[in-house]
């Protein structure tokens, strides 16, 4: 199969109300495992070296959480090689994706993407989380094999704008049960879902968690 049928049919599977714009969607997306697959081979960005195995681990993952997304303002923490900004960037060009990398190869990786597959919606921050204060704050803070959930909250959850919207993501492979009782009791966990990516048996959660708002 094809990458770009492998991924045309992934996207139709999630169903996340990308029909209409498919062809472009899996266009943008196959540049960018064709750009990651390439720097792969020379900087070690990603364990995953296979372009159709990007397409499930990293793609369609990825993509897992458009129903779960409050607002347009994202920042994904510990970006690494752009998952899952990248990829949600790519589908919703009318979000405003900041990726927060403090790994300077993994920065530049970013950026030349950025720059590559024309993202105007795309920020990249070379910076710790916990020591990044922008101005505007933001609707959904994303993790994806960043930390556990205890350092993730402790580090990003300055990030969440003050409103009762806001929510912090955390992307997880089984359910997290010791993390969960870990995590410290400002934070709630508003629900734990269950996902399914296409073509992948391995066992996915998200996290949804409300930050602490200083009540």
């Amino acid at each position: 199969m094809s990458l770009e049928k492998q991924l045309l049919e992934g996207l139709d599977k999630l169903e996340c109300g990308l029909a209409k714009e498919r062809e472009r969607i899996s266009t943008h997306l196959l540049q960018y495992i064709l750009f990651l697959d390439k720097w792969n081979r020379v900087y070690n960005l990603t364990a995953v070296r296979k372009p159709e195995e990007m397409v499930t681990k990293h793609v369609l993952d990825s993509l897992t959480l458009l129903p779960v997304i409050t607002g347009a303002h994202l920042a994904d923490v510990g970006s690494g090689a752009g998952l899952p900004g990248i990829p949600l960037a790519i589908v919703r060009p009318d979000w405003y994706v900041t990726l927060i990398e403090s790994n300077q190869k993994k920065a530049a990786f970013l950026t030349q993407a950025c720059i590559e597959l024309a993202l105007k919606n795309v920020k990249v921050v070379c910076e710790r989380a916990e020591r990044f204060f922008p101005a505007e704050k933001f609707d959904t803070v994303i993790s994806r094999a960043f930390a556990d959930l205890s350092t993730f909250v402790s580090s990003a959850g300055h990030l969440c704008a003050e409103n009762s919207k806001s929510r912090l993501i955390a992307m997880k492979g089984r359910f997290p049960d010791a993390e969960l009782m870990q995590l410290p009791e400002q934070f709630g966990v508003e629900k734990v879902l269950r996902v399914m990516v296409p073509g992948l048996r391995a066992a996915r959660h998200l996290i949804v968690i409300q930050p602490d708002q200083g009540e």
